[in-house]
């Protein structure tokens, strides 16, 4: 799978943020909502942890569109 970057200039992101800030999601009840049903998957397993914090080189996948995070700091 190739993964589009997820640019963040904090040491970490927590999961139902970078949903939002990757626009995938219009709000954070949502984001809630998709975790909590297993339809996100980080580093290759289900997550359902919404404050799951993602640091630099993590990945995560929803819809079948992966996004790894880079940390510009």
């Amino acid at each position: 799978m190739e993964y589009k970057t997820l640019k963040i200039k904090e040491e970490f992101i927590k999961l139902d943020s970078a949903l939002k800030y990757a626009n995938l999601v219009s709000s954070g009840g949502q984001a809630k909502i998709f975790i909590l049903e297993g339809k996100v998957f980080v580093n290759g397993e289900k997550c359902l942890m919404r404050g799951k914090k993602l640091y630099n080189n993590d990945t995560f996948i929803f819809n079948d569109i992966g996004y790894i995070i880079k940390n510009d700091c």
